[in-house]
C-alpha cells in the first residue's frame, strides 16, 4: 500500500523567495495496521531522533520545552482542522520560533519515521552559511535538518494532531535556526 507525504520548509529570517509547490513523495509502508500513538511515545521519539542527529553533527543535545510543545500543539491542531500545510505566521525578532512541519497519511507513519524524513536531508547537506548549505543549491532541501542541528538552538517541543485523513507533526525551536549568513554548526 502506498501513502503520501508532503514536506515544506521556510527559513527563519531568510529573504529568499517562497519555495515552489511542495513535492509529494509516495513511499512503501513498512508495517501493517495503524502506527502506535501517544504523547509520551512521540516526545521520546522526537528527543531521541533530534539528539542522535545533533550528536552526529557534534553539537549539544536539545532540551524539551513544554511551552514550545504547547505552541506546537496549538498549531498542529490548526493545521489538522483547516487541512492547510504552511508555516505559522510569526513576529520578526524576539519571540520568533524555528519550526519544522511534517504531514502524512493518518496512522501510516511511526514517530521515528516522521523525524527520519527531516534527518535524512543530511544527504544533501554541506557545511556552509545559510542559505548556502545544500549540495543541490536549494536550501529548502536541507532546512529541516539544519534546524535540528543548529548549534545555537537549545530547546524544542513537538506535537501532533490528526484529521480524518492526515497526521500533522509540528516542532518548534528556540532560538530559531536557519538564520541568513550564519553557520548551522
Amino acid at each position: 500500500m502506498r501513502f503520501l507525504l508532503m514536506a515544506l520548509v521556510v527559513l527563519t529570517g531568510c529573504s529568499a523567495a517562497a519555495p515552489p509547490q511542495s513535492e509529494r513523495v509516495i513511499e512503501e509502508r513498512g508495517f501493517s495496521g495503524m502506527a502506535p500513538r501517544g504523547e509520551a511515545l512521540m516526545r521520546q521519539a522526537m528527543i531521541d531522533a533530534h539528539n542522535r542527529a545533533r550528536a552526529a553533527a557534534g553539537v549539544p543535545a536539545l532540551v524539551w520545552n513544554p511551552t514550545l510543545a504547547a505552541d506546537a500543539e496549538r498549531y498542529a491542531r490548526d493545521l489538522a482542522r483547516t487541512g492547510k500545510f504552511e508555516h505559522a505566521e510569526q513576529p520578526s525578532g524576539p519571540g520568533r520560533q524555528g519550526e519544522n512541519l511534517w504531514t502524512g497519511t493518518r496512522g501510516a507513519y511511526r514517530y521515528p519515521e516522521m523525524a527520519a524524513h527531516w534527518v535524512d536531508e543530511r544527504r544533501d547537506y554541506r557545511r556552509g552559511s545559510t542559505p548556502d548549505f545544500s549540495v543541490t543549491g536549494r536550501w529548502e532541501d536541507v532546512a529541516h535538518y539544519t534546524q535540528i542541528i543548529w548549534r545555537r538552538t537549545t530547546q524544542f517541543g513537538c506535537a501532533t494532531a490528526s484529521n480524518a485523513t492526515d497526521d500533522y507533526l509540528v516542532c518548534r525551536y528556540t532560538p530559531p535556526g536557519n538564520v541568513v549568513g550564519q553557520m548551522p554548526t
